[in-house]
């Protein structure tokens, strides 16, 4: 139902004109990037295909740049970036940015995008709108969200269809691995236990439903004793909302499932331990295997441009999908004997490793970039983009770095204190109604954040022509979508966010992935529109 109402509430209306009061700037974008408010704010546009439809972006190098000048810098006051955009969901899963205006060295500016975040062992964000804004303000200071049920391993979060989920390993002999949603503040509801094991050690929302792999997690992996519940997982199940769930069958022999990704339109999974494997959803309780590179284990998984690269339990290295049951070894990692997660940031894609604890960014298969080691840790895991900015979880103290491009990180909290262990966990991220969630081990706790102020709608974007428009008004940030209000950030006094910077305004490029989709009647305007006159302009085609 909640699905339906999504986008029965994005159908555009009859047409009606809409106000041109403050509007500073225009791009149609049907046959060039000019500007046609009259205000001569012409874009430059590189590899961008005009058509009559739109302009076509292909999520690679894609841009329109418009110098930034004068009127393009709102300072503390209001402004509105209204726009038309088709982000098709195949065969490409990550949609990528709508509009940037971001100093990433002084944490200064604004960003709009449709993000995805595949981190660690899950598919964290899916398709999910984000508008923010940032004058270098927060990050340091993480709430503590509660322990879901008797959790000692937050090991997979998700958001699915307007809430936060977080798959748990409760390693009691009476316990099982669990999913609980979160209630806010530090409650968590419990939405049942769906295997018989120790673990739900990954989660994915595709195609309408939420999914939960499980797993037999073997805690002497994080130095911590064994589990004495004896139950195998490596089984996939389909949430039923309540505590139902159905199950749609084990990934091949395996024991522990080891994450879930969506690719081209199809569900994936990997098995955690032997044998090795990574599998497709084939319905009902099937999956289609697709080999293993070289007989090794596949952990995390993530999608970059239209590929689907896969991070190495056995050794530090990286891998990539060709297809059937066909892997090639795309990067071989120096100092690392395992890699752990992926994120895509400023069109790059990023991984992290063990035991140096070095994130390393892609450059073409077989060359990877050392970006340096956060702190003095030994392991890095989650990777996660949150309002311009790139962000690491760690082990054996379970911080959080923020990266400051080169090699610079700058360390943000110790999340998990938990005394006399010899290693703690920052695992598992996600982005939920504005702000950055960690899960932890041992202590099972999940902390959030907010760096700057950012309005999130928690949905999967669906593909088509829809209609979005970002607005700062007064002390908030609200987000809307075919016309109407879906998200409204946390309030904040304006002076605190002047978003003066000197480069250029980027359409169709920004902080997470280039645009693949296609863009058109971009408005800019110096004022907040008032819903009404943002359902004017969603009702135009």
């Amino acid at each position: 139902m909640q699905r339906r109402q999504f986008l029965a509430g994005l159908a555009a209306g009859p047409l009606s004109a809409s106000a041109d009061r403050g509007l500073i700037a225009h791009w149609p974008l049907t046959t060039d990037a000019r500007d046609a408010s009259g205000h001569g704010r012409d874009g430059i546009a590189r590899h961008v295909v005009f058509t009559a439809g739109g302009a076509e972006f292909d999520g690679r190098a894609s841009v329109i740049e418009v110098p930034g000048a004068g009127a393009l810098n709102f300072g503390a006051s209001d402004f509105t970036i209204a726009l038309w955009a088709d982000a098709p969901a195949h065969p490409g899963d990550v949609a990528g940015d709508l509009a940037f205006r971001y100093d990433a060295d002084a944490r200064r500016g604004f960003t709009l995008n449709i993000k995805t975040n595949s981190v660690t062992t899950a598919q964290s964000n899916y398709r999910n709108l984000h508008f923010g804004i940032d004058q270098g303000r927060g990050g340091e200071t993480w709430v503590d969200c509660g322990r879901p049920g008797a959790s000692v391993f937050d090991m997979a979060l998700a958001v699915h269809y307007g809430e936060l989920y977080v798959g748990v390993c409760e390693p009691g002999p009476e316990q099982q691995g669990r999913v609980y949603r979160y209630a806010g503040a530090s409650r968590w509801e419990d939405c049942g236990a769906p295997d018989l094991c120790n673990a739900v050690s990954a989660l994915a929302s595709w195609n309408g439903h939420l999914y939960a792999g499980t797993a037999k997690y073997r805690l002497a992996g994080s130095a911590l004793n064994e589990s004495e519940n004896p139950h195998l997982g490596g089984k996939v199940f389909r949430y039923d909302g309540g505590s139902r769930w159905t199950d749609c069958g084990r990934l091949g022999q395996s024991p522990a499932l080891g994450c879930l990704t969506t690719y081209r339109g199809q569900l994936y999974g990997s098995s955690l331990y032997a044998p090795a494997g990574v599998f497709r959803y084939a319905g009902g309780q099937q999956w289609a295997a697709c080999g293993a590179p070289q007989g090794l284990r596949v952990e995390a998984m993530a999608v970059y441009q239209d590929q689907l690269f896969g991070a190495g339990y056995d050794k530090g290295q990286v891998y990539k999908y060709l297809g059937g049951r066909d892997w090639a070894i795309v990067g071989d990692l120096p100092g690392a004997t395992q890699t752990y997660g992926f994120a895509v940031y400023q069109g790059r894609l990023y991984v992290s490793t063990w035991p140096g604890a070095t994130v390393f960014r892609y450059e073409r298969d077989g060359e990877w970039t050392p970006v340096g080691q956060p702190g003095d840790e030994k392991e890095s895991m989650a990777l996660a983009v949150y309002n311009g900015k790139m962000y690491v979880g760690t082990l054996p103290l379970a911080e959080v770095h923020r990266y400051e491009g080169g090699t610079r990180w700058t360390r943000l909290a110790q999340l998990d204190r938990t005394p006399e262990v010899k290693y703690r966990r920052a695992w598992s991220m996600a982005v939920f109604q504005g702000k950055l969630f960690c899960g932890t081990l041992p202590s099972g706790r999940v902390y959030a954040m907010e760096a700057g102020r950012n309005a999130t709608y928690d949905h999967p974007w669906p593909a088509g022509w829809r209609h979005i428009a970002a607005v700062r008004e007064g002390g908030r940030l609200r987000l809307y979508a075919g016309g109407r209000q879906v998200a409204v950030s946390t309030p904040f006094a304006p002076r605190d966010y002047d978003l003066s910077v000197r480069g250029p305004l980027l359409l169709g490029s920004g902080d997470h992935q280039p645009f693949r989709g296609r863009l058109r009647d971009i408005r800019l305007y110096s004022r907040a529109l008032s819903a009404r006159e943002i359902t004017a302009l969603a009702a135009q085609r």
